[in-house]
């Protein structure tokens, strides 16, 4: 048995015929558009969801000195296991500032993989480590908001030449595959240029995740609370909840995470939204006072996250990840924004989806552009649906600046322009950090 869920396989396919990619200069990497193949059937499926984003975001938010100094005393560890992600001829981010908020906007990948050296068989025997959580965080210029977007698993995509750490081995360029296969083909640095090449984004920073990593991370943040519309039991994760909220960690939480089949229409997509409630709770969770100023828990998480994650090298530096936190600390949650990578179902390769080419450019068009941007109502995707609202967080009253007696006088009948209101853009799914949301049982 491979890359099975829990005792559950699901067919799964591969494409065949690894084409070599041609860009615009001839060159393995160019951009290439999903092309017709075929995709042989494989003998087992991946359908392992783990939990990624929760444990690095925990980091990233948490600002106090106590959270400084718990980085700080974890370097070792950290740096010992940390992984280049430098493409060759690429330019490395800029180094941290000594004290303060790192300069600029940045994107942070955040991978979950299927397998680990050391969990043994507990969750199912693999031959291989698949990416099958991916999401982007971009943070914008001035600091002011932030998109996570989350990428599904079996997004067909273009694929970059990529080489793997361990073994040397070298894979061509490929013009349609599952995302989730760039982490066997390369490690982290090869899904770092997949999803690079896909959104266009350069990806400055990145770290890593498994399972046994999902259950000690919860653990160390003290439970996150979720919320059920129904009671949802999913025997293939091991899922067991009732109505209305828990507080869950540990394995109750990886389990939440992995549920596919109990979970809205028991597609990896329904999957995904769950997961996007989850990380906005945590998001909630973290901000709030009790986890701040808890310095036994704060130094806790860091401690789990540095025995439990791999980081990029350029995160690997403490003073980055103080200076990455003191970037996010104050970004309202109304403007963090969840949001799923848009697609349609893919017409060739059965059970996979494809870019939705018009929507997705319209997406990253915003993103690149730091546009702050509006979500529909009812977004929130297949797996949730809006619960009560979460209450405001509370912003600091911002004095009124004083006249300036050196200012010219203004002009007689000038009025201040009014506030852009940001465009809606139709078809996205996904919620804010700000809004409380519902997982919903698969009924069918």
């Amino acid at each position: 048995m491979s890359h099975c869920e829990m005792s559950h396989c699901e067919g799964e396919q591969a494409v065949a015929g690894t084409t070599e990619m041609q860009g615009p200069s001839g060159t393995p990497n160019g951009a290439v558009a999903v092309r017709h193949g075929r995709l042989p059937r494989r003998s087992a499926a991946r359908t392992a969801l783990t939990f990624t984003g929760a444990a690095l975001a925990v980091l990233l938010v948490s600002s106090t000195a106590v959270a400084g100094y718990a980085v700080l005393s974890t370097v070792g560890t950290v740096s010992s296991n940390a992984i280049d992600i430098t493409t060759p001829g690429g330019t490395p981010p800029p180094e941290p500032p000594a004290f303060g908020a790192i300069e600029g906007g940045f994107n942070l990948l955040l991978v979950g993989t299927d397998n680990d050296a050391n969990q043994g068989e507990e969750f199912g025997e693999r031959d291989a480590t698949l990416n099958d959580v991916n999401i982007l965080l971009h943070v914008s210029d001035d600091h002011q908001s932030a998109v996570a977007i989350s990428l599904p698993r079996d997004l067909v995509i273009a694929h970059p030449e990529c080489t793997n750490p361990e073994t040397g081995e070298v894979f061509g360029a490929m013009f349609a595959q599952p995302l989730n296969d760039a982490y066997e083909r390369g490690g982290l640095g090869c899904v770092v240029n997949t999803v690079s090449g896909l959104t266009g984004l350069p990806v400055d920073y990145a770290a890593v995740v498994s399972f046994n990593g999902v259950i000690a991370l919860s653990n160390a943040v003290g439970g996150v609370p979720v919320c059920l519309v129904e009671p949802i039991e999913d025997p293939e994760s091991g899922l067991n909840l009732p109505e209305g909220e828990s507080v869950i960690s540990g394995s109750t939480a990886l389990a939440y995470l992995r549920a596919r089949y109990g979970v809205g229409d028991g597609s990896d997509l329904s999957r995904i939204s769950n997961q996007q409630a989850f990380l906005s709770s945590l998001l909630r969770t973290v901000r709030s006072g009790q986890t701040l100023s808890d310095p036994v828990k704060l130094y806790g998480l860091a401690h789990v996250a540095a025995e439990n994650m791999r980081f990029s090298t350029s995160l690997a530096n403490p003073a980055t990840m103080i200076s990455l936190a003191l970037s996010l600390k104050d970004i309202p949650l109304e403007k963090i924004v969840f949001v799923q990578y848009p697609v349609v179902d893919s017409s060739e390769f059965s059970g996979k989806v494809e870019p939705n080419q018009v929507l997705a450019d319209q997406l990253m068009a915003l993103v690149q552009g730091d546009q702050p941007f509006l979500l529909p109502d009812g977004s929130t995707g297949n797996g949730v649906e809006a619960g009560e609202a979460a209450p405001p967080a509370e912003q600091p009253v911002a004095e009124p600046p004083a006249a300036d007696p050196a200012a010219p006088a203004p002009v007689e009948g000038s009025e201040t322009p009014a506030p852009v209101t940001p465009p809606v853009v139709e078809g996205l799914s996904g919620q804010t950090a700000g809004e409380t949301t519902c997982a919903r049982a698969n009924s069918g």
